[in-house]
């Protein structure tokens, strides 16, 4: 069971949150909820979720793996934010998580109240629409906002006229 969203009440606001992962399809959700955070007069999260990895390694192994691993989602993340000023007009707020995606994504919509929807791309790949989208679908209704998914072949012009 998810938290009431607050994001209708005074002093709050709806928050379109799209999640960084370095595939092409990322970029089409965040352009989609950065737009529909621009028309609503809403805000955007940009999530990046640093995967689960080994690192049990000797303990100074480990440091410089997760200051690595840190590194890069904080250039990836730079990077996104920069696009959405440059095309969208808005600030993004960029949260960094380490974990499970699916777990650390429900976390983040638990913890801040005002994320309403969820905004993910579908991939082309022969594979299917990808392991994110499939990782939410497959959790059904016990999902605990909206998502939307984008189909693959929609361009940003095309984007913009949905928003």
């Amino acid at each position: 069971m998810v938290s009431t969203r607050l994001s209708r009440l005074e002093g709050h606001r709806r928050k379109f949150m799209a999640v960084i992962d370095g595939t092409p399809e990322c970029q089409r959700a965040v352009h989609y909820a950065g737009r529909r955070a621009k028309n609503s007069n809403g805000g955007l999260i940009l999530l990046y979720v640093i995967p689960e990895g080994d690192f049990q390694q000797w303990l100074g192994v480990e440091e410089i793996m997760r200051a690595e691993a840190r590194e890069e989602a904080e250039a990836t993340l730079a990077k996104a934010a920069q696009t959405v000023r440059e095309t969208i007009g808005i600030e993004p707020e960029m949260v960094i998580r380490e974990g499970s995606a699916a777990v650390q994504i429900v976390g983040l919509i638990e913890e801040d109240r005002d994320i309403a929807i969820l905004v993910l791309a579908a991939g082309s790949a022969k594979e299917g629409p990808g392991p994110l989208v499939s990782s939410v679908a497959g959790r059904g209704s016990a999902f605990p906002i909206p998502v939307t998914i984008l189909p693959d072949s929609l361009t940003n012009e095309e984007i913009d006229a949905l928003c």
